[in-house]
């Protein structure tokens, strides 16, 4: 159920109003509907349309195309949290014979498996998925495109190869599994594969003149995990506070994170764009803002889900037209106005409950050669260490219950830190992955880097 409007300031909830009608207007949706998620509830929607005095609520079908991917990746993951699977499984593994099996499961997640975007003609979107009855149907006779592993090339009939698995696995229908391991467990009541009324219908809006021509809705078929859904604003917000929190009944809060974490190798456009994908997800750096979600088209809708992490707000926007408004655009924004105009309060500090010796004792300065680094403990347990001035490489460490500490990003990712203690227990220095921290510039009491010139530290005269 929506919460209170009022959660919102009215100025907020205004600019959010205002958002949607331009995109509205400009776009020339015949409707579009969003909604705005903080703190895990919904708080905010709303709707512009074209029809007088019918404006679509929360409960209203959209087609929502593509971030269906998002939906059929949940359910290969919590396959693979059940140990059933492992990511890095090649496809032949569990579902023999179709002739794409070399790629890994991973790949088939991240688009990266090399498999070409589309499937043969005609173009699976706006014809009967009847016409497409087996995989090799959806593949085609040259499913490969790139070599496995190179480079991020979105894919719907990878999608279609997942969904395939997730039938095999647990033998039973895609949609029935999806019903049953998903939708149900997040009361997404109004997700539906084949339109529910209230719904609306899908057009496609003349490039040149202000007249609409409807358009079809085809059943995919085969291809119904790439992009099949039907959903309302209500039900993926409820969706977005998941992904940003994760729900045990579905997929734990780890998961989730993994999710959302880049796994596939960016394009030089990628980069400058800000864009790569994670397992099922898009995720962007967007206005400074880390984003992940999924936007999703299909002829006669558009839809984007779009989730500002840090800030804890989340957006979803739909549109009933094949073309028009930027969503992806549109639901950046509504993240962005909330969290400008009511940015999230931080939480209270609050004093560690207990702090070893043992480890207070390394927190603070630290050289790596000439450069300065800080190490600070976490609330979590763990540590962090960062340059204290300037770019350099930064991780936050996880506590191992042993004495050593395991990094968790960037370039210490997976290495170990651990303290090297000296005879009489005093500390000499951090090894972190073979680099020797020390409590002075190439500390002399220390190995490699210690102190190199026999004559020490020295000035020009």
């Amino acid at each position: 159920m929506t919460t209170p409007q009022e959660e919102l300031l009215p100025a907020t909830r205004r600019s959010l109003l205002h958002r949607i009608a331009v995109a509205q207007a400009e776009g020339r949706a015949p409707s579009l509907v969003a909604a705005v998620v903080r703190d895990g509830r919904t708080v905010w929607h709303g709707a512009r349309t074209s029809v007088d005095g019918h404006g679509p609520d929360e409960n209203t079908q959209y087609r929502i195309g593509s971030i269906t991917k998002t939906f059929t990746a949940v359910l290969v993951l919590r396959l693979r949290d059940e140990g059933v699977l492992d990511l890095g499984d090649p496809l032949e593994k569990h579902l023999p014979d179709t002739g794409a099996g070399e790629a890994t499961i991973a790949e088939l997640l991240a688009h990266t498996s090399g498999l070409a975007a589309e499937s043969p003609a005609p173009w699976w979107e706006r014809t009967p998925g009847s016409l497409r009855p087996e995989l090799a149907d959806v593949l085609g006779e040259q499913p490969f495109l790139h070599p496995a592993g190179r480079r991020f090339h979105y894919s719907n009939p990878g999608y279609t190869l997942l969904g395939a698995l997730v039938e095999k696995l647990r033998g039973a229908p895609w949609e029935e599994v999806l019903r049953r391991e998903v939708l149900e467990p997040l009361g997404l009541n109004r997700t539906t594969g084949r339109p529910q009324a209230p719904h609306a219908g899908g057009w496609a809006v003349h490039p040149w003149a202000d007249v609409m021509l409807a358009e079809p809705a085809e059943d995919l078929g085969r291809m119904a995990p790439a992009g099949q859904l039907w959903s309302t604003t209500g039900d993926l917000a409820r969706f977005a506070a998941f992904l940003a929190k994760g729900d045990d009944k579905v997929l734990s809060a780890a998961t989730v994170r993994e999710m959302r974490k880049p796994a596939a190798p960016a394009e030089t456009t990628d980069v400058m764009d800000g864009m790569t994908y994670g397992l099922g997800l898009q995720i962007q750096y967007w206005g400074g803002r880390l984003l992940v979600g999924h936007s999703g088209s299909l002829p006669g809708f558009l839809a984007n889900l779009t989730i500002g992490v840090e800030d804890d707000v989340a957006a979803v926007v739909l549109a009933n037209c094949t073309s028009g408004p930027m969503l992806s655009v549109v639901g950046a924004d509504l993240v962005r106005i909330v969290a400008e105009a009511e940015p999230r309060m931080p939480e209270p500090w609050r004093p560690l409950p207990e702090v070893e010796t043992s480890v207070l004792e390394l927190a603070g300065q630290w050289y790596w050669g000439t450069h300065a680094f800080a190490l600070r403990l976490t609330p979590d347990g763990g540590v962090s260490l960062e340059p204290l001035s300037g770019n350099g490489r930064r991780s936050r460490f996880r506590a191992n219950g042993d004495g050593t500490w395991t990094g968790l990003e960037a370039y210490y990712a997976g290495e170990v830190l651990r303290a090297v203690r000296r005879p009489d227990g005093t500390v000499s220095h951090l090894d972190l992955g073979s680099f020797v921290f020390t409590r002075q510039p190439y500390d002399e009491g220390a190995p490699v880097p210690g102190g190199v010139a026999p004559e020490g530290w020295r000035g020009i005269g």
